[in-house]
């Protein structure tokens, strides 16, 4: 029995290795847990097509939208480990969710990390006549009217509103949050003076450019190449070290043989580099951000410890 135990061993590793060595022989699947149009979905395709070019098959960008992402990163973990179906991750998807659902995946053991792509600031705005021309302006604003204050998210529990929290334990702001289903409207009644400030995507940077919002800062560790005149939360007096950044990754189903993930970390060494990817990621407002597929798994972790913290001390919960 246990020379047959052996010798079938032998043999999956030996045809593991084989398909290894001849992968990719076909198109494969590239996963996008969010619906066609969305920022996720524009990476999805130029990164699809630039792997692809680099790996020889065609990668088909395959969208699975629901439950936040949960249905599409959940149906990459469940993919079989041969690197034919690999697909995005966000910090979404595999940090904040994890925290506050209970997915039908576990966002380390369930994946083969592949590699980190690009992080996303968030911006804080305010309306344009408001009389603050600095972040430190606003803090000492809010500051004298305890309790009188709000400010937006574009949803509760979502990275903005744990950015908001995370300012508040930061610097003692007594300020009440208001979650919106987006942030469109979050950005109107900034506009329209309903809030004192607002924590927004990058979606909102048009406003800013036409003068209807004011930018004070960006929640990234520094300065974006793409605005350089917005400085960041962290460059204010007590708040060094103040990050709150959304990130987009890429990960295969747990078990995939070495070789392959070797191919597919090279393939997305290769589309991180190329200038196209770069120029449209600039455009979205994201920030290219490579990494090691360790690095990526040593990034969800600190994450998970810092968010773990916040949302249990502001007492966050999703409905």
């Amino acid at each position: 029995m246990k020379r047959t135990g052996i010798g079938i061993l032998l043999a999956l590793t030996l045809v593991t290795a084989a398909l290894a060595q001849t992968f990719p022989s076909r198109s494969m699947k590239l996963v996008v847990p969010y619906p066609p149009g969305a920022v996720t979905d524009i990476l999805g395709r130029i990164l699809g097509q630039l792997m692809g070019d680099s790996l020889g098959q065609p990668v088909i960008v395959d969208n699975r939208p629901g439950a936040g992402g949960g249905i599409g990163t959940e149906a990459i973990a469940k993919a079989a480990p041969d690197g034919y179906t690999f697909g995005l991750g966000a910090s979404s998807t595999h940090v904040l969710n994890p925290l506050l659902y209970k997915p039908n995946y576990d966002p380390i053991k369930d994946f083969t990390p592949i590699g980190l792509i690009a992080s996303t600031p968030l911006v804080l705005v305010v309306h344009p006549e408001m009389q603050v021309a600095s972040l430190g302006e606003l803090l000492a604003w809010i500051k004298a009217r305890p309790g009188q204050t709000s400010y937006g998210s574009y949803g509760n529990a979502s990275m903005a509103h744990l950015a908001g929290e995370l300012l508040k334990s930061m610097t003692g702001l007594d300020m009440v949050h208001v979650p919106y289903k987006g942030s469109a409207p979050l950005q109107a009644d900034v506009m329209a003076r309903q809030l004192t400030m607002g924590i927004s995507d990058m979606s909102a940077m048009p406003h800013v450019k036409s003068g209807k919002l004011k930018a004070l800062a960006l929640t990234a560790p520094k300065r974006v190449a793409a605005f350089p005149d917005i400085p960041v939360i962290a460059e204010e007096q007590g708040l060094a070290g103040f990050q709150a950044t959304g990130w987009f990754a890429l990960y295969g189903p747990a078990g995939l043989p070495a070789q392959v993930q070797e191919r597919l970390v090279a393939a997305l060494a290769a589309a991180v580099e190329s200038p196209e990817l770069r120029g449209r990621l600039t455009g979205l407002g994201l920030e290219m951000s490579p990494s090691t597929p360790d690095g990526l798994f040593a990034l969800q972790r600190s994450e998970k410890a810092k968010w773990e913290k916040v949302i249990a001390e502001a007492r966050i919960r999703v409905e």
